[in-house]
């Protein structure tokens, strides 16, 4: 492996792995993202010639120099100031990248690596983080143990050096070099990873937690998800079908078997208007939610023996609606990690039974939700005024449609059943489609029912809602998430942006809400089930996600409690899972043994191989020139050391020579003479001819018994 080579690898890949904890933290917007990686890539694959052009030294300069200049107005407009320090930090890693010369500017770059870790660190810590994390930790040593050999062999081979036979050093030559290091090296230097990623863990499990929150107070994560807000225009909510992104995790009570695909019709928010073109929402409120210890309670107190219980975790979501079944009795707070005193995550009454948070640390919820298992009649009737609201039609309703919703219930009186027959009619004889042409229509809804009979979700639903109002049966249009795709690696749900649906709850008399859906059914599917290629990967990264998130990311105080405790029960007589191993001094003594031959067969098979790779690594073979030179000198030294000047093995032969003069040794000028020729036999090229490789032998035999005898 050449060296040079090898250590611009290592150190690329640091580089590249430090911002990609940046471009994966979310933190950063899109342009800026796509900025990083494409200068990125331009710096690791410029022509290493081109790094020594002054130019292009100086465009490195300005470039800097400008990007500090831009960021320092940013500062000056408003921005936060984390951003612009990460962005800075960013850009000026491309352009060290790009205009790196020596080792110098490599320990640079390894350093400005380190920090992108840390940034990414505050920024995210997500499990892209943690691969990045450990990938850094595998490269780091080889790399700063190479940063340091070429700082060493460029700094003590200057201008002028000369290696331990005199001639110059060629600092190229031993960059290009591949017998400086070798697997064994790269091996043992990778494999420091280990011990470092255990005493890393070890103070990540015993060190007192810290809440994120401290990092993130001036921090608002980008790249929050769109929810549902107070207006949703006719004709817009289908464009959210072929978006796979990830919205919450659902674990809901299933069977040994849980069905790839189930029904969840969590609702987010209740719109109440329909002015003909959209659904809006004339009531607004904001109340705090009574709270005991992270418990709201909507109807009654949840009841966890006979209640359905659902744990959510819901990702970043603006507006931040908490998702909930119609029937939710109870909500129960827990906690993603140690926070703030006085900073956990806030619930408040919105209109139209909508509940929201807050959060200081914009990390999303965590939550469980209580539904009874069987439906509960609510006894408190409409109000005169809720009843007008939810009966209210849009002016210049065209009569056609009253007229089809009564042909549609037939004479039939009772809510409910009018509710299943126009239900029932919209699913047989009408179209889903995405892409449907009455969104673009005068009046969107009488050309669905009439004209094209086809749609998303939200005709539907709209249809039914105003054709019930127009027979006075009180309706609201809901928007919310449909169903999940069942996580065979995870055991929950995933909801995603393909899964928002929208569906009508009725008033029924003595009942309450009650929950009617007129989208076919075979076309209420997510994304992800039409494409299965990718379904396993795709799940079993979001599974690594959500336990990266849950063990690492929220490793709190509890769960560091949760840790100890379990220790302590290890040694204790509650349950003495430890005390079995460590108790029995017959298991002591086996573990030690065959720890200790595990670890003398590693020692014994790394020095085999080390033997067998010196011996099959020849020499290159001498030529007859140089052997004969070597034999030669070894004459020569052994009369040195007759002479009392042997030399040490340690010293060129050159440098020796020039010791011996300095000393004024009788025999210096004749020593000095003899090795130069050995030098220039062996190094330079030089053929000795019989007679003078006779004369050599000679004059070497004679260092210590002729002094008087001059050079010639």
């Amino acid at each position: 492996m050449r060296f040079g080579l090898t250590h611009r690898v290592m150190t690329d890949a640091l580089a590249a792995l430090g911002l990609l904890s940046l471009v994966t933290s979310g933190a950063l917007d899109l342009a800026m993202n796509v900025a990083i990686v494409l200068g990125l890539l331009g710096a690791l694959f410029l022509p290493e010639r081109w790094q020594t052009v002054a130019l292009e030294r100086r465009v490195g300069v300005v470039a800097s120099l400008g990007l500090l200049g831009v960021q320092v107005l940013r500062l000056a407009l408003g921005a936060e100031l984390l951003p612009v320090a990460v962005e800075f930090a960013a850009g000026l890693q491309v352009v060290r990248l790009a205009t790196r010369r020596g080792a110098a500017h490599d320990q640079q770059v390894v350093l400005l690596a380190l920090l992108h870790l840390v940034a990414g660190t505050v920024l995210g810590g997500g499990l892209a983080y943690g691969l990045c994390f450990l990938g850094f930790l595998v490269v780091a040593p080889g790399a700063l143990v190479l940063s340091h050999l070429r700082r060493e062999v460029e700094g003590n081979y200057r201008q002028g050096a000369r290696d331990r036979t005199g001639l110059p050093v060629d600092v190229p030559r031993i960059l290009r070099s591949r017998r400086v290091i070798g697997r064994s090296f790269l091996a043992f230097t990778c494999l420091l990873a280990l011990p470092i990623f255990i005493f890393t863990a070890a103070l990540f499990v015993m060190f007192p937690r810290v809440s994120v929150s401290l990092f993130l107070l001036s921090h608002g994560r980008a790249g929050r998800m769109t929810g549902f807000s107070d207006r949703v225009d006719l004709g817009h909510v289908g464009a959210l079908h072929s978006d796979p992104t990830l919205v919450m995790r659902v674990e809901a009570p299933t069977t040994e078997e849980p069905p790839g695909r189930l029904a969840l019709y969590l609702r987010g928010t209740a719109l109440d208007y329909y002015d003909g073109r959209a659904w809006l929402r004339t009531v607004r409120v904001r109340e705090p939610a009574s709270r005991a210890g992270g418990l709201v309670r909507l109807r009654r107190s949840p009841d966890p023996a006979n209640d359905v219980v659902y744990t959510i975790d819901l990702e970043p979501i603006d507006p931040p609606v908490v998702f909930l079944r119609h029937d939710t009795v109870a909500i129960e707070l827990v906690p993603l990690g140690a926070t703030l005193l006085g900073q956990a995550p806030a619930l408040w009454h919105g209109g139209e039974d909508e509940l929201r948070y807050t959060s200081a640390d914009d990390r999303g919820l965590r939550y469980r939700i209580y539904a009874p298992a069987q439906a509960v009649p609510v006894a408190a009737p409409l109000t005169a005024a809720d009843r007008a609201r939810y009966l209210a039609l849009p002016p210049g309703l065209p009569e056609r449609i009253g007229e089809l919703a009564r042909t549609w219930a037939g004479g039939e009186t009772d809510p409910a059943r009018v509710a299943r027959r126009i239900e029932q009619r919209l699913r047989d004889d009408f179209t889903y489609s995405v892409d449907g042409p009455s969104g673009a229509a005068p009046n969107p809804l009488e050309h669905f029912l009439f004209e094209s009979r086809r749609g998303h979700c939200e005709f539907f639903s709209t249809a039914m809602a105003v054709m019930l109002r127009t027979l006075e049966v009180p309706t609201r249009n809901v928007t919310g998430f449909g169903g999940g795709t069942y996580n065979r690696f995870g055991r929950y749900y995933a909801v995603r942006q393909g899964d928002a649906h929208s569906w009508v709850e009725v008033w029924i008399a003595g009942v309450g809400w009650q929950r009617f859906d007129p989208t076919p059914a075979a076309e209420r599917r997510a994304d992800g089930e039409r494409a299965r290629f990718g379904t396993v990967l795709r799940d079993l990264v979001e599974a690594m996600a959500q336990r990266w998130d849950q063990n690492v990311v929220g490793y709190d105080l509890e769960k560091q409690l949760r840790v100890w405790s379990f220790l302590r029960r290890g040694t204790s007589g509650e349950s003495p899972w430890l005390g079995r191993v460590t108790l029995s001094p017959r298991r002591v003594g086996a573990t030690l043994v065959g720890a200790a031959l595990l670890v003398g067969a590693a020692v014994w098979l790394w020095r085999r191989r080390r033997r067998a790779a010196a011996g099959a690594e020849e020499r290159p073979a001498e030529t007859p020139e140089a052997e004969s030179a070597i034999q030669l000198y070894r004459l020569l030294e052994r009369s040195m050391a007759t002479a009392g000047v042997a030399r040490p093995a340690a010293t060129p032969p050159l440098a020796h020579a020039r010791a011996v003069g300095e000393l004024a040794h009788p025999f210096a000028a004749e020593i000095l003479v003899l090795t130069r020729v050995y030098l220039e036999a062996r190094f330079g090229g030089r053929v000795l001819t019989p007679s003078e490789r006779r004369e050599f032998a000679s004059r070497a035999r004679g260092v210590g018994q002729r002094p008087e005898r001059a050079a010639s």
